[in-house]
C-alpha cells in the first residue's frame, strides 16, 4: 500500500478480506493473495496502535514518573471479546 490510509479504512478492509477468506467460493490463489494482504495490514494496525499507546503514556507523564492506566476495554471490545 503505497499511500496512508487511515486506521478506521485499513480496519474495514482487513474485514473484508476476513469475510472473503470465510467464503468458501474463493479460489487458493485469491485466498494466498487475500492472506498475505491481511497480514500485512494486521501487522500496520497492531503498529499504529502501539504508536497510540506509547503517545498516550508519553502524555500521562508528570516530571520523572509515568502514570500509566489501563485502557478501557469496555470501549474496545464487547462482552464477548470481540
Amino acid at each position: 500500500m503505497a499511500s496512508k490510509i487511515n486506521f478506521e479504512k485499513q480496519l474495514a478492509r482487513l474485514e473484508e478480506i476476513v469475510a472473503q477468506l470465510e467464503e468458501e467460493q474463493t479460489d487458493l490463489d485469491a485466498s494466498v493473495k487475500l492472506f498475505e494482504e491481511g497480514v500485512a495490514l494486521s501487522k500496520e494496525l497492531s503498529q499504529k496502535l502501539e504508536t497510540v499507546k506509547f503517545k498516550v503514556e508519553e502524555l500521562k507523564k508528570k516530571g520523572s514518573e509515568l502514570l500509566t492506566e489501563p485502557f478501557d476495554t469496555e470501549l474496545a471490545e464487547d462482552p464477548n471479546g470481540k
